[in-house]
């Protein structure tokens, strides 16, 4: 009797079409491929253009034969911004009315071949399947680019509003402490919620229950994987296992995919252009004498923040790296006025670049902290840097996980709800000076159990490996159904 022929598992992903899930995501990718999975790679038409432009994804992956891109409409024409703090009800409009349909068509048709082992979504697009869906003929697998604390945070929200401890009523409610997330106690305050928990009727606000059952149908599915490790999030990971109890933790996948590379090399996954003149700038500065300062890929801020900030960058006295995307400054009406003073204390102790490749600079030596909007990627990049932060968050998981550096990992200082120069300047110098001892031996420490995490023996590396033979497992039922 012929022996079955046994072929290698084949696995779609498909990440929401924004910097951090695509970037993430695409680790995620190149690890599966290096442990010989299949991979298709769905991304929208727009990313697929921004990503083939500003990176070098398509010889990176040329190096795996069997990985291969596909694209899928976003619904949005050409000239559509993309910008989700500014636009998400019209974007996630689109998603459900078009890209919903046709991701559903592609399934049932076999666009992505017949022999698919599991789908890997992204958490985000969790409302694209439906869990009884009959023509899903595959387990699925989501992946949550959030962390542990904002996830479980987000996940209690129904509880919150159950127990009345929302809506928030007004500016003098907001450092009031909620008592009631299990495992969070006496820590989080209302103004640590993400911004789309303010409003004033939240069981009818369509943004809030959108995102809330967005979450709560991510832990419905075969299993959930999550960019995070046991030493950083063990406890809130435990909670969130009550609810999904096959979750794999794999991070940092950033620093797990150097473990499993055999060679020294950088996946840059950007949709921005990459200024790599801030390296050699970097290499002219002491050490740890730079504070690096970055605020994503989607947050926007109006003139006088940016003002502030500059002001307070300049008065710090602190050399400073600034990524200043040609989009952050939101309603900017030609060439903004810049102040002598400014212009002259950049000239003497700063840099400006448009995008940096981050990773890079955040190891650099020159790099002494790293002021972040707190976006997930960001945080797990500082901390297996060693980096403290000073956290602006913007929104989405931002507000919780900057609250978790600051008062429970001890990493650095919370700034959110404030921008004013003094408050910047103060904050500079309290993580490169006044409180650098401090905050460095916090960091030092978190980032030895995060690099630990993903070598051989450790939590993360062991997930991973657990990933894929379960996954590898289900390739073997579905060729033994097939036979």
């Amino acid at each position: 009797m012929e022996e079955p022929q046994i072929t290698s598992p084949h696995v779609l992903l498909f990440p929401a079409p924004a910097q951090g899930h695509i970037n993430v995501m695409l680790k995620l990718a190149e690890l599966l491929s290096l442990s010989s999975v299949r991979v298709t790679f769905l991304t929208t038409e727009h990313s697929y253009r921004q990503l083939t432009l500003h990176s070098d994804v398509l010889h990176r992956f040329s190096l795996f034969p069997s990985f291969q891109f596909r694209t899928i409409s976003d619904g949005l024409p050409v000239s559509h911004p993309r910008t989700f703090s500014c636009h998400l009800p019209e974007m996630l409009h689109s998603f459900v009315s078009v890209t919903k349909p046709l991701f559903r068509d592609m399934l049932v048709s076999h666009h992505f071949s017949s022999d698919l082992s599991c789908l890997i979504l992204d958490g985000f697009f969790s409302y694209l399947l439906d869990i009884d869906d009959d023509f899903v003929k595959v387990p699925i697998f989501c992946f949550r680019t959030f962390g542990a604390c904002s996830t479980w945070t987000i996940l209690s929200i129904p509880n919150l509003i159950k127990q009345g401890q929302l809506p928030i009523k007004g500016e003098e409610d907001m450092d009031r402490i909620l008592d009631n997330v299990p495992g969070m106690e006496n820590l989080l305050r209302c103004r640590d919620l993400p911004g789309f928990c303010r409003p004033t009727d939240p069981n009818n606000d369509p943004i809030l229950q959108f995102i809330v059952s967005a979450f709560i149908r991510s832990t419905k599915f075969n299993a959930l994987i999550m960019n995070t490790f046991e030493d950083l999030e063990g406890p809130i990971l435990s909670n969130i296992r009550t609810l999904c109890p096959n979750l794999y933790s794999i991070g940092p996948l950033h620093a797990l995919l150097k473990t499993k590379l055999s060679h020294e090399t950088e996946s840059l996954n950007n949709l921005w252009e990459v200024d790599r003149s801030c390296l050699t700038w970097l290499d002219n500065q002491p050490a740890g004498s730079v504070i690096y300062v970055s605020f994503g890929s989607i947050t926007v801020m109006g003139n006088r923040e940016l003002m502030e900030f500059w002001h307070g960058l300049v008065n710090s006295g602190r050399n400073f790296l600034w990524v200043i995307r040609p989009d952050l400054v939101k309603g900017k009406n030609g060439e903004i006025e810049i102040p002598a003073e400014l212009e002259e204390g950049t000239k003497q102790r700063g840099y400006m670049v448009g995008w940096t490749p981050q990773e890079k600079v955040l190891c650099h030596e020159a790099v002494g902290g790293f002021l972040t909007h707190s976006g997930w990627n960001s945080t797990l990049e500082s901390i297996v840097a060693g980096k403290p932060m000073i956290c602006w968050p913007f929104g989405f998981d931002q507000q919780v996980n900057s609250r978790f550096v600051s008062n429970m990992w001890n990493l650095g200082l919370d700034m959110k709800d404030l921008c004013d120069r003094e408050t910047v300047a103060k904050m500079v110098n309290d993580v490169m000076v006044n409180r650098k001892e401090e905050f460095v031996r916090s960091a030092t420490e978190i980032a030895n159990l995060a690099r630990r995490s993903v070598k051989p023996g450790g939590s993360s590396y062991a997930n991973f490996d657990r990933l894929i033979e379960d996954i590898r497992n289900l390739s073997r039922k579905k060729t033994a159904v097939n036979n």
